[in-house]
C-alpha cells in the first residue's frame, strides 16, 4: 500500500520505511479511560488500513479511516488525568469520534516513527476522502471551507490555496518531513524558537506545518503543552536537531576510577587508581545510552531501549547482579530483562530504577541494612525487586537516594519518602524511620515537581499557586538537617516538616541536586544558587558565608546553565553550549582539570571542550558525562556499515566514528 501510494503522491522513503517498521509492531504504554497505563502490543496491518493491540489475550483494532486526528503530546482529557510531563516528546494521541487513543512510546525514536507514519496514513485517508466528495462540486472554495472545518487533517499540510496546488508535484518535504517532526511540533512555536530549560511550567501553542494544531475534534483536548525540562530537546547537540539519535560515550574521572577506563585484568581493587582527567569507558560495545548514574563507588546506565547495566564495586548487592563480585565494566541486570527501565538513581548503598509503566524496583542495602528499600523490613536484597505497598497503583516519575533514606515523586506530584528519619530528612515531622514508603502529608494540595537527598536533608521543587495569583510558580523546599546551612534558611535550625526557603521567593526552579550538606538549586531562568557548607569552594562564590543562598557568578553566569549534578562536596554544570564547569573539593581528581586542586569558582572542564556533551553526573568523589559520539539519523544507523546486518540493542563500535 505505501509503494502504490508513493506512485500517487509524494511520500518519501523515510516515511516508507517507518510504516514497514510499524508492521512489525512494537510494545507501547496505553492509557486506558480507567486504572493504571499497560503495556499492549501494537502493530499495523499489511494493508495499511488498521491498527491492531492485545489488552490480555483479546485483540483490538481501530480503522485509520476513522480516525480525524493525530495529535502530538499529552493534550487529552485521559493525559490530562494521569500526566507524564516528562513523556511529552514521546506521547501522542488518535482521535476517532469522540474518543481517543493514548500512547507513550518507548523513546522519541520510536515516537518519530509512530507519528510520522501515522499521520502520513491518516493524511492519505482524509485526503482520498476528499477527493471523492469534491469530485464534481463546481464550488470548490465552498467545499473546501466545509471539509477544512469539519475535518482538520482534509487539508493536513495546506493552506488555503491548496486548490491550486498539484498533488502529484509536490516536493515530499512539503508533505511530511520524517527527522525531528515530531519534536519540533512540540518544542516549536510560531517563530520557531526551541524550547529551552527556562520554559519549565510554561505553555506553548503548537506551531502549524506538519501537525494538526486547530483546536477542533474531540472534547477535552487541552491545546497548551506543558514542557518538562528532562523532555525538552537539548541545544548541546548543536544544532544537530537530533541528539537522541547519537550514539553516546561515556566519559569518567575521579577516586578510583581507572579500571573502568581500561581493559585491565584481574582484581577489581588491585587496579583501581585516581583519574584527574576525563577519559573514555572502555568497551567492546557501544550502548544508546539513555541516562547515567554513580553511586560512591558503583554506576548505573540505562540505555535507550529501556535496558539497565552496572558495574562497580560490590557492597550489599548494590550492582543487581545476585552475587557478591566486583564487575569492571557494564553488565546486564539479567533480572530486569523484558523490563522498559526509565530511569535510575544511586545511593551509597543501594540502587533505584522507574520502569517505563511506572513501577519502582530497589535493591541493595546489605551492608547497613538501613530500611531504605521499601519493602517493609531491613533486609538486603541482591537482585530488584519492585516495592509494593502504599505506592501500589500510583505511577512513579522519579526517584532520588541519599546515604540513608530515599525519595519518590509520583506523576500526579505525591511525594513518598522511605528510611532514616532521625534528622527529619523524611518530612513527616517527627524523628521516626521507616522502611515502606510514606507520604509527606504537609505537601498534600501541591505538586511535587523534582527532589534530591543530600545525607541527612532532602530539597524539592513544588508547584504552589498564589490565590492573587493562579499561576502557579514553582518553588524550592527543604528539610532535614539544617546545620551547615544547606537549607538555605538564617537559622540554620533542623526542619522536620518541608519549607519553602524565603529568600529564594523570587525565581522559579527547575532542577534541584544535593551534596553531602550543601543545595544547588537552578532556576527556569538558567541561574543556579547554592546553599551550605563552602568548607571546599563548593558554593561557587569565594566571598559567600553560606548564611544565605547565593546566586552563583563569575565566568559561568554568562552562560544558561541546563543541568547540575552533585557529589559529596564537589558539583558539576552543563551549559546549553555543551560546556562542562566544575568547582569544590578537587582530591583525588574528581574535578577534572588534570590536577586535585579545590576551586572556588566554577571552572570548564577543558578536556570537553570539543565534545559534545551531553549530560553530566556525580558520584561521591567521581563524575560521568555522556558525550555524543555520532550523529546520524535513525535509518542510517539502522543496518551496519561493515557487516550490514540490522542493529539489536546494541551498536558495534567497529561502526562508531
Amino acid at each position: 500500500m505505501a509503494s502504490e501510494f508513493m506512485k500517487n503522491g509524494p511520500f518519501d522513503r523515510d516515511v516508507e520505511q517507518a510504516i514497514t517498521g510499524l508492521k512489525k509492531g512494537t510494545h507501547l504504554l496505553k492509557y486506558g479511560r480507567r486504572g493504571k497505563p499497560k503495556f499492549c502490543p501494537f502493530k499495523l496491518s499489511n494493508d495499511e488500513t488498521v491498527l491492531i493491540w492485545y489488552t490480555g489475550r483479546v485483540e483490538k483494532q481501530l480503522r485509520l479511516n476513522q480516525v480525524s486526528r493525530i495529535i502530538p503530546g499529552q493534550r487529552t482529557a485521559i493525559f490530562l488525568r494521569y500526566p507524564r510531563p516528562d513523556k511529552e516528546f514521546q506521547s501522542f494521541s488518535l482521535i476517532y469520534g469522540h474518543r481517543s487513543l493514548d500512547l507513550i512510546c518507548k523513546d522519541k525514536d520510536e515516537a518519530e516513527a509512530w507519528f510520522v507514519s501515522l499521520k502520513a496514513l491518516i493524511s492519505r485517508w482524509n485526503c482520498e476522502r476528499w477527493v471523492i466528495e469534491t469530485k464534481d462540486d463546481k464550488d470548490f472554495d465552498t467545499r473546501a471551507k466545509h471539509i477544512q472545518g469539519d475535518s482538520p487533517l482534509a487539508f493536513p499540510f495546506y493552506g488555503s490555496d491548496a486548490k491550486n496546488k498539484d498533488f502529484q508535484n509536490i516536493d515530499a518535504h512539503e508533505v511530511i518531513g520524517f527527522g525531528n517532526i515530531f519534536s519540533d511540533v512540540i518544542c516549536t512555536g510560531p517563530d520557531r524558537s526551541r524550547i529551552s530549560a527556562g520554559s519549565i511550567g510554561t505553555s506553548s501553542s503548537l506551531s502549524s506545518g506538519g501537525a494538526d494544531t486547530s483546536s477542533g475534534g474531540a472534547s477535552g483536548v487541552d491545546n497548551s503543552v506543558r514542557v518538562s525540562y528532562s523532555s525538552a530537546v537539548s541545544s548541546s547537540s548543536y544544532g544537530s536537531g537530533d541528539d537522541f539519535d547519537s550514539l553516546g560515550d561515556v566519559l569518567i574521572w575521579g577516586r578510583g576510577v581507572g579500571a573502568y577506563a581500561s581493559h585491565t585484568p584481574g582484581n577489581l581493587h588491585d587496579s583501581r587508581s585516581d583519574l584527574s582527567s576525563p577519559k573514555a569507558l572502555e568497551s567492546t560495545i557501544l550502548l544508546d545510552i539513555r541516562s547515567i548514574a554513580c553511586g560512591s563507588n558503583h554506576l548505573m546506565l540505562v540505555t535507550k531501549q529501556g535496558e539497565i547495566y552496572s558495574w562497580g564495586e560490590e557492597s550489599g548487592g548494590r550492582l543487581g547482579h545476585g552475587v557478591d563480585a566486583d564487575v569492571c565494566h557494564p553488565k546486564l541486570i539479567s533480572a530486569l530483562s523484558g523490563i522498559t527501565i526509565e530511569s535510575v538513581a544511586c545511593g551509597e548503598f543501594h540502587t533505584c530504577a522507574v520502569s517505563f509503566c511506572g513501577d519502582l524496583y530497589t535493591w541493595g542495602d546489605g551492608t547497613h541494612y538501613s530500611g531504605v528499600l521499601g519493602h517493609g523490613n531491613d533486609t538486603a536484597h541482591w537482585i530488584p525487586k519492585k516495592v509494593c505497598g502504599p505506592l501500589e497503583g500510583l505511577h512513579i516519575s522519579s526517584v532520588s537516594c541519599g546515604l540513608w533514606h530515599t525519595v519518590i515523586v509520583t506523576s500526579l506530584g505525591q511525594l513518598f519518602t522511605i528510611g532514616d528519619g532521625v534528622f527529619g530528612a523524611l518530612g513527616h515531622g517527627d524523628r521516626l524511620s521507616t522502611n515502606i514508603p510514606r507520604e509527606v502529608n504537609s505537601l498534600k494540595g501541591m505538586r511535587v515537581l523534582r527532589a534530591a537527598c543530600g545525607a541527612w536533608h532532602t530539597a524539592a521543587i513544588v508547584e504552589v499557586v498564589d490565590f492573587l495569583d493562579p499561576v502557579a510558580a514553582a518553588k524550592l523546599f527543604t528539610w532535614g538537617d539544617g546545620d551547615k546551612g544547606q537549607l538555605g534558611h538564617v537559622d540554620r535550625e533542623a526542619r522536620f516538616i518541608p519549607a519553602c526557603v524565603a529568600s529564594l521567593l523570587e525565581p522559579n526552579f527547575g532542577l534541584v541536586a544535593c551534596g553531602h550538606d550543601t543545595t544547588v538549586a537552578l532556576s527556569t531562568s538558567g541561574q543556579l544558587y547554592t546553599m551550605g557548607s563552602n568548607a571546599f569552594g563548593q558554593l561557587g562564590n569565594p566571598k559567600s558565608d553560606g548564611k544565605l543562598p547565593t546566586l552563583v557568578g563569575g565566568i559561568i553566569s554568562n552562560s544558561f546553565i541546563e543541568e547540575i549534578a552533585c557529589g559529596s562536596h564537589h558539583i558539576a554544570a552543563l551549559t546549553s553550549k555543551a560546556e562542562v564547569y566544575t568547582w569544590g573539593w578537587g582530591a583525588n581528581g574528581r574535578l577534572g582539570h588534570g590536577d586535585s586542586v579545590d576551586r572556588n569558582t566554577p571552572t570548564i572542564v577543558e578536556v570537553l571542550k570539543d565534545k559534545q556533551v551531553k549530560s553530566v553526573v556525580c558520584g561521591a568523589d567521581f563524575t560521568a558525562a555522556v558525550c555524543l559520539h555520532k550523529c546520524a539519523s535513525s535509518l542510517d544507523q539502522s543496518v551496519c556499515s561493515g557487516c550490514h546486518l540490522q542493529f539489536g540493542f546494541r551498536r558495534k563500535r567497529h561502526n562508531s566514528i
